[in-house]
Order: structure tokens, then sequence, then C-alpha cells
């Protein structure tokens, strides 16, 4: 009787998590906001911020209006139908540049932007800050709409 209670709690928690995914894969996510920040450091919070590829081989390859930058891996499925997605919006938009960025060629800028999963999309203003981002392979209706946020 005990292995039927640990199947059936198994079989609910993967379940749940398999729900959690499908509801949250390719979502975008606007980034977390600002902590509230102490005297001495308001200053530098209203500095506008330096693009998030600033000191990076990609920093040339910002588009005019935003750029949609994606981490992936040579062994990630998923990863290529987000590729085709955004170049096929970078088309429709102008203005707008892919940057496909190997993770496990630039494993100093995933730990630094905090990338967990490929594939990871950002969106990029015209300055280079980030603006939102999704994990997992969205679609191209949401990558349309977190760039009308944008250009």
């Amino acid at each position: 009787m005990t292995g039927l209670i640990v199947l059936v709690v198994t079989l609910a928690v993967v379940a749940l998590f398999g729900a959690w995914r499908v509801l949250t894969d390719g979502r975008f996510r606007p980034r977390s906001a600002v902590r509230t920040t102490a005297p001495a450091e308001v200053e530098a919070a209203v500095q506008p911020a330096p693009s998030l590829l600033a000191d990076t081989p990609f920093e040339a390859q910002l588009g005019d209006r935003a750029t949609l930058v994606q981490f992936s891996t040579a062994f990630c499925a998923p990863c290529r139908s987000t590729r085709r997605i955004l170049d096929e919006v970078t088309t429709l938009v102008p203005g707008v540049a892919h940057i496909e960025v190997d993770a496990e060629h630039h494993l100093e800028l995933v730990r630094q932007l905090g990338i967990v999963r490929t594939p990871t999309t950002i969106v990029l203003d015209a300055a280079g800050s980030e603006h939102t981002r999704a994990v997992g392979a969205p679609t191209k209706a949401h990558v349309l709409a977190a760039l009308a946020d944008v250009v």
C-alpha cells in the first residue's frame, strides 16, 4: 500500500511540474523590478544602464531599434525552432537584429546574465538594456508582442 501512495504522489508532482512548464515556457517576463536603493546609491541608479553586451564580441551587432539575443547550445532541439522564429521576426520588423550566442563557448557571459537554460531569449532596447526575457522556445506572437513594447 505504501508503494501505491508513493506512486500516486510522484505522478501528481510530475503532472504539476509538467503543467507549470507548459504555462511558463517561452513566455516573456519583464526584468525584475529594481529594489529600493539607499541614498548613496540613488545617483548611481539614475544613470542609464550600460549595454548588456558591453565589452563583448557581440556589442557591434546591436540592432538600431532592438536586439533579440538568443542563448543556445548545439544539442538543444528547441534552439533550432527559436532561431527560425527570431530570424522571421527580424525580417518582419525593421531595425531589429538577432544575435545567437553559443552558451558553451561564452560561459562567463552566461554566468554574468544568469542564463540557466537554453534557449533563453533576451529582448534589448536600442541602447542595449534588457527589456524582457523568455526561457524556452517562444512563439512568434510572443516575440512580436515583446518587441512592440520596445520599438
